[in-house]
């Protein structure tokens, strides 16, 4: 039996699929993570946490919206909102990206991951204020920036498999 050709349609949004679950997937494996090292670090009493990168972006998004800033109790949600919108946007493009250009699936999703983090965390969030350069961060952010990401990357890739062969069947 012959099986009819696939069209780009299809493809397409197949990608789109299996990428926004595997991006929703992705993020909380990546808040996991993080979670895990943070509660794993020695901590220092006298350091305040510096507000994480999407709290900030969430409260600039509310003032160009609303006029106001977000009260300090509604920032962790809002800034958990930031985090989940991109990493479903990430998957998305990754799951479409996937289906026409495989290669984009290098290494289990770790390039996928590692070009993440270079071009958000080492770039885009230093550019637009939300964090310092990597230069100035320090190797242990940076390291951790990455290490983070790849959790992302190779995650979306597992969960974006599953969920494109799925709907293959």
């Amino acid at each position: 039996m012959i099986e009819p050709h696939e069209t780009n349609a299809g493809k397409f949004f197949r990608g789109a699929l299996a990428g926004a679950v595997a991006g929703v997937a992705a993020s909380f494996a990546m808040d996991a993570f993080q979670a895990a090292v943070t509660a794993l670090s020695p901590s220092n009493d006298d350091d305040e946490p510096a507000e994480p990168a999407t709290e900030k972006a969430a409260d600039s998004v509310a003032k160009t919206v609303t006029g106001n800033e977000l009260a300090a109790g509604d920032k962790p949600l809002a800034g958990q909102s930031i985090h989940y919108a991109l990493g479903i946007g990430l998957g998305i493009a990754y799951g479409i990206a996937a289906e026409f250009q495989p290669k984009v699936t290098a290494g289990l999703g770790t390039a996928f991951g590692l070009t993440t983090a270079t071009l958000l965390d080492e770039a885009a969030v230093p550019a637009v204020g939300l964090g310092q350069a990597p230069w100035k961060a320090g190797l242990t952010s940076n390291l951790y920036a990455y290490a983070s990401h790849l959790v992302f990357g190779s995650a979306t890739e597992l969960v974006r498999r599953q969920v494109a062969g799925s709907l293959r069947d």
